[in-house]
């Protein structure tokens, strides 16, 4: 027999299934159905997953947010561009703008203190990379996202936009300190 040529019985799928062919159809539906409840399970009890809020908004409303915690916030600024450093009260929400090519403004945390911290780019897609805990989110223009953290390390930690945004993409970092 060929593969060109058609089947010698024209209606093939009509014949009863042979006991191999069962116990294998039987074996692979069983494997998906534990693939399944693994990918609900992992989601659940798996320590990878951020739980995440993500509401819609618009970039003059995130900067209005972010400017207000700015103004009432700051306690100092750094690197030569004068980035405020914004250290807010624990249990509050702390805003921070992935855009060309900075995350602004710089967050100053305590450790094992809880906040919200909201998320948003004005312009393109971003990646929010915090190194080395290694949490990432894609960060979406028009959408507010919504991450609870409670730091429990202090240190400087890098933030790093792995969502490729241009030819500035390289300089594209932040930081968050813990205290």
């Amino acid at each position: 027999m060929s593969a060109i040529l058609p089947p010698a019985e024209r209606l093939w799928w009509k014949h009863p299934l042979d006991r191999v062919e069962g116990t294998w159809i039987v074996i692979a539906l069983i494997w998906c159905l534990i693939m399944f409840a693994m990918m609900v399970g992992w989601h659940i009890w798996g320590k990878q997953n951020l739980s995440t809020e993500t509401y819609k908004t618009t970039p003059d409303l995130f900067m209005q947010k972010t400017q207000a915690v700015v103004d009432k916030y700051t306690v100092r600024t750094e690197t030569a561009d004068k980035i405020p450093v914004v250290a807010p009260p624990p249990g509050s929400d702390v805003y921070l703008i992935a855009r060309l090519w900075s995350f602004w403004p710089i967050i100053e945390l305590e450790k094992d203190k809880t906040y919200r911290l909201h998320l948003t780019s004005l312009d393109y897609n971003h990646g929010f990379s915090l190194q080395p805990a290694n949490i990432n989110i894609q960060v979406v223009p028009g959408y507010e996202h919504v991450v609870t953290v409670t730091p429990n390390q202090s240190g400087t930690y890098s933030v790093v936009c792995n969502e490729y945004c241009g030819i500035g993409h390289h300089q594209m970092v932040g930081r968050i300190y813990v205290k």
